[in-house]
């Protein structure tokens, strides 16, 4: 049987682009719609404690659109990000662009283009890969994006991703 690597692992290939690796102990069809079905989403995409997501819309089809966006539930601030579906081919893989909404939590990230994300599935012994490459308009932008705890975040929500898998008996 296939290891299960049990955190995101993060690499930096370019000086644009941040990679992340994660396996979870689920078919690539669950992992899939874990990834596109809004009421999945908003039970795992959380980042830290203390943070709901009110809003999550997906129209999962090349041209199709979504938006994301987290509330604290100590302070009410929020964010988000939205784009486009560029290319989708379920359950395998998917491009999008991801354009940054500060709201009023604020940042100083360049939000003047967006970041492009393509995330492949790949699925052997009933272990699905997960492989995301995200490419920022500029080092500063992805520098930026990085140092707001992203990849951190992202471990937590994918950590409660692996207990809704468990819960459910994938």
């Amino acid at each position: 049987m296939q290891a299960l690597v049990n955190k995101a692992q993060v690499s930096l290939p370019s000086d644009t682009e941040v990679r992340v690796t994660r396996d979870f102990k689920a078919p690539r069809t669950l992992v899939w719609q874990a990834h596109t079905d809004p009421k999945l989403i908003v039970r795992w995409m959380l980042g830290p404690p203390g943070w709901s997501m009110p809003v999550c819309e997906m129209d999962v089809r090349s041209g199709g659109k979504y938006r994301w966006r987290w509330r604290s539930n100590e302070g009410g601030q929020e964010f988000g990000f939205f784009g486009q579906f560029l290319e989708v081919d379920a359950p395998a893989r998917m491009k999008h662009e991801e354009n940054f909404d500060p709201g009023d939590v604020g940042g100083s990230m360049d939000i003047s283009q967006p970041a492009i994300i393509r995330t492949a599935f790949t699925e052997k012994n009933g272990v699905t890969s997960l492989e995301m490459v995200m490419k920022f308009p500029s080092k500063e932008i992805r520098d930026a994006a990085v140092s707001t705890g992203m990849t951190d975040g992202m471990e937590m929500g994918y950590e409660r991703l692996d207990q809704m898998f468990a819960e459910e008996g994938a």
